[in-house]
């Protein structure tokens, strides 16, 4: 069950759905085809948020995308983040969290500090900076959804991918140690937010048959 803050958030967002436009909605409805497909066949539901240093908006992708699988009790879902690069999970990017409910914990100390992110009382994942392909993330059997548009255009390949998506997002650190900082990590941790709430959506109300998934490198 979620916090009762988060779930309370995620509600406001979902009357906000009329305010994707009509081609992002098309875009999302991808990805909610692929998780469709994959509890058709009772299988696992793997999905890999990737951004170039993994700090910000592919942290983002990962949790939401876990607290809409719950909002809406899809089963079977596992949600991951990596990027290019390892850098560590943005201190901005886990304010932003925390405002809305998020419960976040350091585990370790080092730089690139491993992260408990608890969004109900027994529902958690765990942040921190990676490559795509670290020995944590699935290594075959999921889809890549690309959260900025450096990755995309720097990961040519991902190995073992399903389906590969761009949604890319403006990258908030644009305005880190700006007044609009704390605005700006808000702003789009809600956007992403939103979509992940609204992918999800689409698999709640979807039909018992769906088609079979197109592999996409």
């Amino acid at each position: 069950m979620l916090f009762k803050q988060i779930e309370l958030h995620c509600s406001e967002l979902v009357a906000k759905f009329d305010t994707i436009s009509a081609e992002r909605k098309a875009l999302l409805s991808s990805i909610s085809k692929y998780i469709e497909s994959k509890l058709a066949l009772d299988q696992q539901v793997n999905l890999v948020y990737v951004c170039t240093h993994n700090s910000r908006r592919s942290h983002f992708g990962q949790v939401w995308a876990a607290v809409a699988a719950c909002y809406y009790q899809i089963p079977n879902v596992l949600t991951y983040s990596g990027g290019t690069e390892a850098t560590a999970f943005n201190s901005n990017a886990i304010k932003a969290l925390i405002s809305c409910g998020f419960d976040v914990t350091s585990e370790t100390v080092e730089p690139n500090a491993h992260y408990t992110v608890r969004f109900g009382d027994t529902e958690t994942t765990t942040c921190f900076s990676k490559v795509y392909d670290d020995e944590v993330n699935p290594q075959a059997n999921f889809a890549a959804i690309m959260t900025c548009s450096d990755a995309e255009e720097n990961c040519p390949f991902i190995p073992g991918v399903e389906l590969r998506i761009g949604t890319t997002y403006d990258d908030p650190k644009a305005f880190d140690g700006t007044t609009q900082q704390d605005e700006k990590y808000l702003e789009r941790s809600n956007q992403i937010a939103l979509e992940c709430l609204y992918v999800f959506s689409l698999v709640k109300d979807s039909k018992p048959i769906f088609p079979e998934i197109d592999k996409i490198n």
